[in-house]
């Protein structure tokens, strides 16, 4: 078995339990999007589908206490043989991914740029929104709450501590995406993604307020 498939069962297993939109299918979708948008953008493949596959096992949100020397895929890798270099790549990448306000990086690899895509990529359209509501649902946060306006332009610690509901979240970082991916073709499927949000806050607006 190869390192790719091992992985693959290492994340199944990792986020067995996980049911507020960081799951193992949620992966598998990064996992699928990155390869595509690799094979596109003519990146090396084993480094993008191995960060994919690893982006979110250290995850500040879900592992607070690895998120830093991103100690379960330091470890997954090591132990499966992967060298010295590719750790460092993978390590790297997986540390540049996440969305964090005003304080966001632009990865310095192409690597690094597909496997951010896919990630945000999968945090809208359809299946943005409904992470979106599992998410929010899974941390005790308002569906909405019209006194409670977004909070627009915060940087990595205003961020990472706000509380906010999850239509404001949308506004906070949902719409931004589109606007904010590296590749090509990541702009190209963003698109529709983006539209499908726009419509489905409209539509939800409209009947919050019963007039639909």
């Amino acid at each position: 078995m190869g390192i790719i498939e091992k992985a693959l069962e290492f994340v199944e297993e990792f986020f067995a339990q996980d049911f507020g939109g960081h799951d193992y299918f949620h992966t598998l979708r990064v996992y699928r999007l990155a390869t595509h948008i690799a094979e596109q953008e003519k990146a090396a493949l084993p480094i993008v589908q191995l960060a994919a596959l690893l982006h979110d096992v250290d995850d500040r949100k879900l592992s607070p206490e690895t998120c830093a020397d991103k100690t379960n895929a330091r470890r997954f890798l090591t132990e499966n043989g992967a060298d010295a270099a590719t750790v460092e790549r993978v390590c790297r990448i997986i540390g540049e991914v996440s969305f964090i306000g005003t304080d966001s990086v632009v990865p310095e690899s192409v690597e690094g740029k597909c496997v951010q895509d896919a990630d945000r990529l999968d945090a809208i359209g359809a299946i943005g929104v409904a992470r979106a509501f599992a998410y929010g649902g899974s941390h005790n946060r308002f569906m909405h709450h019209p006194d409670l306006p977004p909070q627009l332009n915060m940087n990595k610690e205003a961020y990472q501590n706000s509380r906010s509901t999850t239509v404001n979240h949308f506004y906070e970082k949902l719409l931004l995406l589109k606007d904010c991916m590296n590749t090509p073709t990541a702009k190209r499927l963003a698109e529709s993604r983006h539209r499908y949000m726009q419509e489905f806050l409209a539509e939800f607006m409209a009947e919050w307020d019963g007039t639909a």
